[in-house]
C-alpha cells in the first residue's frame, strides 16, 4: 500500500470511530462501526494503519471528512461501485443518528 492510500485509509478510519463514538443512538453508532468494518474487509491483504484520535468533535465536519476519505479510496484502487456501497452504509448510518 502506497503512503497516500494508507494516509487515506487512515483518515476514513479515525473519523469513523470517531463519529461512532460520538453518534446519538446506538443505531448509529453500529452503522459506522459497521461502515468501518466493510472498509477493513476491503484491505484485509494489506496493513491497515491505525486509527487516530480525531479532535474535531461537530458531527457534520466529522460526516463531510469520512465521506471525502472513502470517495477517494477509489482512487487507490478500490472498486468505485464499492466505494458508493459503502457510501450508501454511511449516509444510512447518518440517518440513523440523531439531529
Amino acid at each position: 500500500m502506497l503512503p497516500a492510500h494508507a494516509h487515506t485509509l487512515g483518515k476514513a478510519r479515525s473519523h469513523l470511530a470517531a463519529l461512532a463514538d460520538s453518534a446519538d443512538t446506538i443505531e448509529a453508532s453500529i452503522g459506522y462501526d459497521q461502515v468501518l468494518l466493510q472498509i477493513d474487509a476491503l484491505h484485509a491483504d494489506h496493513d491497515i494503519p491505525a486509527i487516530e484520535p480525531v479532535v474535531e468533535r461537530n458531527r457534520s465536519a466529522l460526516f463531510a471528512s469520512a465521506e471525502s476519505a472513502i470517495e477517494d479510496l477509489a482512487g487507490h484502487g478500490i472498486d468505485a461501485m464499492t466505494v458508493e456501497l459503502v457510501l450508501d452504509m454511511l449516509h444510512t448510518a447518518r440517518d440513523m443518528d440523531g439531529p
